[in-house]
C-alpha cells in the first residue's frame, strides 16, 4: 500500500511539473517562458484623440497557459515625458521574457 501511495505522489508531482514546465524563474521577478511569443499582429492606428497622446502598440501577453493579444491603445503622455518606449519580448539562455514599456 505504501508503495502505491508513493507511486501516486510521484506521478502527480511529475504531472504538475510537466504542466507547469512552460515557465521558470531564473531571476527573482522575471518569468521566463520556454515557448516563443507569436508574431506581432498588424494593427490599424487611428488618428490620435488629441495633442499630448502617445500610441501604445498591442503585444502578446502570457496569461496562465497561453499567449493573449492585448490591443494597442492611445494614452495621455505623462507629464515630463515625450514618448512611449514599447514593451517587447526578449530571449536569453533562460528563455523568453517580457520587458515592460516605459516613458522617455
Amino acid at each position: 500500500m505504501k508503495h502505491w501511495l508513493r507511486l501516486m505522489i510521484a506521478v502527480i508531482a511529475l504531472g504538475g511539473t510537466t504542466a507547469c514546465g512552460l515557465y521558470i524563474r531564473a531571476h527573482p521577478g522575471v518569468v521566463y517562458l520556454r515557448v516563443a511569443p507569436p508574431p506581432v499582429r498588424g494593427e490599424v492606428m487611428f488618428v490620435a484623440p488629441g495633442p499630448g497622446h502617445a500610441w501604445v502598440p498591442g503585444h502578446w501577453s502570457w496569461r496562465l497557459r497561453e499567449f493573449v493579444w492585448v490591443p494597442g491603445v492611445w494614452v495621455t503622455v505623462e507629464r515630463g515625458y515625450r514618448e512611449w518606449d514599447p514593451g517587447r519580448w526578449a530571449h536569453d539562455r533562460h528563455g523568453w521574457f517580457w520587458i515592460e514599456g516605459r516613458w522617455r
